[in-house]
């Protein structure tokens, strides 16, 4: 499993991240170690690390796939836009029914 190469940065895929953690945690390699023969910064290491101990089925989604709070989140954010253009066609049509009543 290699780094897949992106736009300017190595983008690294789900299944190399899982195994550079399994390397680390089950069978006790060394950050150090484990740095130089997968080719990636020991900072990066301790930071795939900790996602996956913060939250193991939802470590590393990839490009497309967010985790449920994530997905949460996006629709509130649609429905406020929603609600906010209604609000805005509420607040123009009771300023003209105003105007038309004078």
């Amino acid at each position: 499993m290699e780094p897949e190469v992106g736009h300017g940065e190595t983008e690294v895929c789900r299944e190399f991240k899982l195994e550079a953690v399994r390397l680390i945690k089950d069978r006790g390699v060394s950050y150090a170690q484990a740095g130089q023969d997968l080719g990636v910064h020991q900072s990066q290491l301790r930071s795939w690390v900790k996602a996956f101990a913060d939250d193991p089925q939802h470590a590393f989604p990839g490009q497309g796939q967010m985790k449920p709070e994530q997905l949460e989140i996006a629709r509130l954010k649609r429905e406020v836009t929603k609600l906010k253009a209604e609000r805005d066609i509420l607040k123009k049509a009771a300023a003209y029914l105003a105007k038309e009543s004078t």
